[in-house]
């Protein structure tokens, strides 16, 4: 079987954690580093986040982290902890001697992809900052990704932290509007709605379902996504939504990916109230599509996948535990 190569650029929280499982379990994966950018939660404790989901796993140390952009290029930073918590459910253990490396996110994702041009993909499940500050540094950084696979937007439809925009996007709008306007070849989106909505997320009792195997993935995986659970149920979401992990999923198994269509996307940016807006033109509008966008992705075989995850046995490097 042959594996993909890829950098994972994320806001480590929640369904982040589940991306970097899937990029930890599953056998297509070939994972070469974990860039850290501003998003979800505090950056430290995205740092400390990724470093447990390592340790989850049993491979504590195993994959690099860089520290990347911890502002937006900008914007005053956003979070959402109030969807997420910690992004961890509460949850800790011994950070002693978890580094991150000493090379800048940034500069690791030029190097990496520098030093394989055109093979290895980059999966951007936060704001896009960094990939943004990787194009203004070096322009080469462009033609070097083999394909850039970013959660976020939606497909002309409502946003999740504000009416008009998803998250992602919001944090960054001029980081998005850089990266769309770039020229990359190959440039794949996830959008919340309504990919998210119909194929990324499962009902509670589902969801109950998944978790009760009792491994300590499945315990792992429960503790981080019962906070963001809760908080989709009250907002009327029907489900546990898990549209980071489909990214990477979509990414090493394409057929997942049932349809999709080309678009031009562009980003509001400022301040007003469509900040972070993603408009996607179809081709009806004739302009020039600078993004295949996922429009309906097959649900069954994603969570199956997930089911996977869930069910391996891992043998966690440190113990984890909720925080005192």
């Amino acid at each position: 079987m042959s594996t993909v190569p890829f950098i994972l650029d994320t806001d480590t929280a929640q369904d982040d954690c589940v991306a970097i499982l899937v990029g930890l379990l599953d056998k297509r994966a070939d994972f070469r580093a974990i860039t850290m950018v501003a998003g979800n939660v505090g950056f430290e404790q995205q740092i400390k986040n990724a470093h447990m989901t390592l340790n989850a796993a049993g491979k504590l140390g195993e994959v690099p982290i860089y520290a990347g952009c911890s502002q937006p290029m900008l914007q005053e930073w956003a979070s959402a902890e109030d969807v997420h918590g910690d992004g961890s459910g509460g949850l800790s253990m011994d950070y002693s001697g978890c580094e991150v490396e000493k090379e800048h996110a940034v500069d690791a994702l030029l190097r990496i992809t520098a030093e394989n041009p055109g093979e290895v993909s980059v999966v951007a499940i936060g704001p896009l900052t960094n990939i943004a500050t990787a194009v203004v540094k070096d322009r080469n950084f462009v033609k070097n990704v083999k394909s850039l696979y970013i959660m976020g937007g939606s497909n002309n439809g409502r946003g999740n932290i504000t009416p008009a925009a998803e998250f992602n996007f919001y944090v960054d709008p001029e980081a998005a509007q850089i990266v769309f306007s770039a020229g990359f070849a190959d440039i794949v989106v996830m959008p919340w709605d309504p990919v998210t909505f119909n194929d990324a997320t499962m009902p509670r009792a589902e969801y109950d379902q998944k978790v009760a195997v009792g491994t300590p993935i499945a315990k792992f995986f429960k503790a981080m996504c019962d906070t963001t659970l809760d908080f989709d149920e009250a907002a009327g979401i029907g489900g546990s939504t898990h549209p980071d992990s489909m990214t990477l999923a979509t990414l090493l198994h394409p057929e997942l990916i049932q349809e999709s269509g080309r678009y031009k996307v562009d980003v509001v940016t400022g301040n007003g109230i469509t900040r972070g807006y993603a408009a996607m033109a179809w081709e009806t509008f004739g302009l020039e599509a600078n993004a295949t966008v996922i429009e309906k992705a097959d649900r069954e075989s994603f969570f199956g996948l997930l089911d996977d995850v869930l069910e391996t046995q891992t043998n966690p490097n440190r113990p984890i535990q909720k925080a005192d």
